[in-house]
């Protein structure tokens, strides 16, 4: 059963409106080559693709600030890129796009992580990564605790963005954990299983299936077509739920959709109401920057599931890193009802 009906979507849009989420994470630019293939290269069995045009958009923690923003909210963002091309270009998108950039720190001896996506006839062909892996000095780590501090007052909810980049820290959770319980603060979390970090207490933690099963020390040997009907998986949700205690797990399961667990309650399912699929890079980040924002807003859980599965489910119907707007939302409530 559907917990939304178009009106109470509605509502929770119009209140978003209010809504300031604080974002701290690890940020790149992306970097879309378009074209066209016509023909193989005599060189080696690879396609020609012949150039069209270029475009980039703001990547990992700074699109799930661009989602907010496209929703209506108000995002602020604690991050760090490098003195480079790359690193202006970004802070002039996130601008373009409303992003609160005043806690974007300037590192020039740092990188910024480009991905680069070649695309040809709306399928991606391949990706490049030009990044910096290594955590961040304990000055700098300083630095945005103190921004951080200077953003959470009259913020409705904070977002931690880990792509394995070296922004989240175990000293910038441990940091920030406290401040956020002190404030009754809600905390979600995007979390990356090769960056081994102390995950308990959160919110909201959001893994795709296969970072569940890493998270988990788990192997995933099996995988069926309904989520309730997947032993390994509901192991894995339970192993989660008792070790990191979150109040929500959310994993995300690409066709399948969602599954909502928490503590003393069944799974709830979310299937997927996506059509067609043409691009998935960054559906994490609308799916988690449209839960939390949906419970900033006053969703429960089930509500902001649903609403943040409607919200991915518009997202990958669009190539490149794509964003949903209210109206767009609105009118998946309607259509697929």
């Amino acid at each position: 059963m559907n917990p939304l009906t178009p009106p109470r979507v509605s509502h929770l849009l119009a209140t978003a409106r209010r809504c300031r989420i604080l974002v701290v994470g690890d940020v790149m630019l992306d970097q879309f080559l378009w074209g066209r293939v016509n023909r193989i290269s005599p060189e080696a069995p690879v396609p020609v693709v012949d150039f069209d045009r270029e475009s980039f958009m703001p990547g990992g923690a700074a699109n799930v600030a661009r989602n907010l923003t496209a929703l209506g909210a108000e995002a602020r963002l604690v991050t760090v890129v490098g003195a480079d091309d790359a690193g202006r270009r970004l802070h002039r998108l996130l601008e373009e796009h409303q992003v609160d950039c005043s806690g974007l720190h300037v590192l020039p001896k740092r990188g910024t992580s480009i991905k680069t996506r070649i695309i040809a006839h709306q399928q991606q062909m391949v990706r490049v990564d030009r990044e910096t892996r290594t955590d961040l000095d304990p000055p700098t780590t300083a630095a945005l605790v103190q921004s951080i501090d200077e953003r959470l007052e009259g913020a409705d909810a904070v977002i931690v963005g880990d792509y394995g980049k070296g922004v989240v820290t175990q000293a910038l959770l441990d940091a920030l954990k406290p401040r956020c319980r002190q404030r009754g603060l809600w905390v979600s979390v995007d979390p990356k299983p090769v960056h081994r970090l102390d995950l308990r207490g959160l919110s909201l933690i959001t893994p795709n299936r296969k970072e569940a099963f890493e998270l988990a020390g788990a192997y995933d040997s099996t995988r069926t077509a309904n989520p309730l009907a997947d032993p390994a998986l509901l192991r894995v949700a339970r192993s989660l739920l008792a070790d990191l205690q979150p109040a929500l797990l959310l994993i995300t399961l690409g066709e399948q959709g969602m599954l909502l667990c928490q503590r003393d309650a069944p799974p709830f399912p979310i299937p997927t109401t996506s059509r067609e699929v043409f691009e998935v890079s960054g559906a994490g980040d609308t799916v988690i920057a449209s839960f939390t924002l949906a419970v900033a807003a006053g969703a429960s859980p089930a509500e902001a599931a649903v609403f943040s599965n409607h919200a991915a489910g518009v997202v990958v119907g669009k190539v490149g890193t794509a964003t949903v707007s209210p109206e767009e939302l609105l009118a998946s409530f309607h259509t697929r009802r």
